[in-house]
């Protein structure tokens, strides 16, 4: 039985999921597990006695401890610029080492921005998430009530730990002006363009998202699939 916590957002598509796109392009500290963990759109495993030359391995992004104040953070690119309507910060298998707090920001900068661009101090970040609690090996569930686009975010950790995964869920909101220019036929139910599938009877083998998501599905599991009907 799948007893893991859901929320009506979960049902939007993850904005910053790798197969969309998303990356996470700059973090200030990940000494003990590398950023690029954050967006793996695989759950977070645990293998005991797994260890690396700098401590124990984990499955997700980690800082050092932090010897003064502040906070650790990382920004990241959505792979689709959309409405976010709730994020899960998921703490698995991070029990001593999870960080006691949260916050996301966002801006809207469309095109190819820069790591310099992003994180000079002339790019404007809007809350997204205000600081917020963390529950240790858990899904951390957060309604966003934000109606802004936004194109990348920067999540902040306080002081310091790891997080498994990350999941972004919304509403894409596409460039339509870059639409327009292109002046191609657009696939209208593509994810990518503002598709998303509303509801579905069954998705025991497959979500149904797969349905639209860009480009060829990698093998049968990448599909929409129900049970067998016996009825």
């Amino acid at each position: 039985i799948d007893e893991t916590p859901r929320a009506p957002f979960m049902d939007l598509v993850d904005l910053v999921s790798e197969k969309m796109g998303g990356e996470t392009l700059f973090a200030n500290d990940d000494f003990f597990a590398p950023k690029e963990n954050l967006l793996k759109p695989s759950a977070p495993i645990f293998i005991d006695g797994k260890y690396t030359d700098l401590g124990k391995w984990m499955d997700g992004w980690e800082t050092r401890r932090r010897r003064t104040s502040g906070y650790d953070w990382s920004i990241i690119r959505l792979g689709l610029p959309g409405i976010i309507r709730g994020v899960v910060v998921d703490t698995a298998h991070f029990r001593g080492n999870y960080p006691e707090q949260c916050s996301l920001e966002g801006c809207t900068i469309d095109g190819q921005p820069t790591v310099e661009q992003l994180t000079s101090d002339e790019t404007e970040w809007t809350a997204v998430l205000p600081l917020s609690n963390l529950v240790g090996n858990s899904p951390n569930l957060f309604e966003v009530e934000k109606h802004n686009r936004f194109t990348h975010l920067r999540f902040k950790i306080y002081p310091d730990g790891g997080v498994a995964r990350l999941r972004v869920h919304g509403e894409v909101v596409p460039d339509w002006d870059r639409l327009k220019r292109s002046g191609s036929e657009i696939d209208l139910a593509a994810v990518e363009n503002g598709g998303l599938v509303l509801s579905c009877s069954d998705m025991f083998f497959g979500h149904k998202h797969n349905l639209i998501m860009p480009g060829r599905a990698v093998n049968m599991s990448d599909g929409w699939e129900t049970k067998r009907r016996r009825g």
